[in-house]
């Protein structure tokens, strides 16, 4: 009898979005779990350590310079993960921005902002990676949509547009790319603890209502709890699975 698999033992995986927050947490999750780490950052001389903390987990590291507005950058990023490594086995979109304001003063220039980043990122970090996996015959990608795909959240019209589109690129992908021995899911988190929600979820009455909306659980989450999904997409035990995106959102849209 063979057992699932959850170890990424040997495989190298390239994470964008990778300094802070979300992308931090799984960047780690995955080296924890065996991975070698290509890290996609907006800025790659701004050190946060944690570069560092992977290298002493006795993983392979490579910092990337990779805003997701800069096409060259994507290309380029994932051309030298792929040249360090010689292969890209997990892709993990992370990289997203959520400007908020009424529908009625949305600016043009957030909401091409937020496309840009969240929607075109996305789509063409995982053809330049998808590209190499095709040629390898093999890879997982885990993209990053959010419970705002599936509820809408008052001021965040654009982020959740963009969310919802990611959750059905996800299939879209995973159906094209399944001949090639490729996996395309995608997670969806509720509010996490992360320097980006920081300041909202200090509003004792944004943190209130959020709490309560987190229906089953009511508590805020934290990014390894989003993190433990991701190494269980791209890991061999989640092998038949591709085109889905796992809410991880504590219960809010289960009510």
């Amino acid at each position: 009898m063979e057992y699932p698999q959850f170890s990424l033992t040997g495989q190298v995986a390239l994470v964008t979005g990778a300094a802070r927050g979300l992308g931090r947490a799984i960047s780690l999750a995955l080296a924890h779990a065996g991975a070698d780490v290509a890290l996609g950052l907006r800025d790659v001389e701004a050190d946060s350590g944690l570069a560092a903390e992977i290298l002493k987990m006795g993983r392979r590291v490579l910092p990337l310079q990779m805003n997701m507005r800069r096409m060259e950058q994507i290309h380029s990023a994932v051309d030298e993960a792929a040249k360090k490594f010689g292969r890209i086995d997990i892709l993990v979109n992370n990289a997203g921005i959520a400007p908020e304001n009424p529908a009625e003063d949305v600016r043009e220039e957030d909401f091409d902002a937020t496309l840009d980043v969240n929607l075109k990122g996305t789509f063409f970090a995982s053809q330049a990676a998808g590209r190499i996996m095709i040629r390898q015959k093999s890879g997982k990608i885990i993209n990053m949509s959010s419970q705002a795909g599936f509820a809408a959240l008052p001021t965040e019209s654009i982020y959740c547009m963009t969310k919802a589109g990611i959750a059905h690129l996800t299939k879209c992908l995973a159906v094209e790319w399944g001949k090639y021995g490729i996996t395309v899911n995608a997670v969806a988190p509720t509010f996490i603890r992360t320097p980006g929600t920081e300041s909202a979820l200090a509003d004792a009455a944004f943190r209130a209502d959020t709490v309560e909306r987190i229906a089953a659980l009511h508590r805020i989450g934290e990014p390894m709890e989003v993190a433990g999904a991701v190494v269980f997409l791209a890991s061999p035990a989640a092998s038949l699975i591709t085109g889905e995106t796992i809410l991880i959102d504590g219960g809010w849209t289960a009510r």
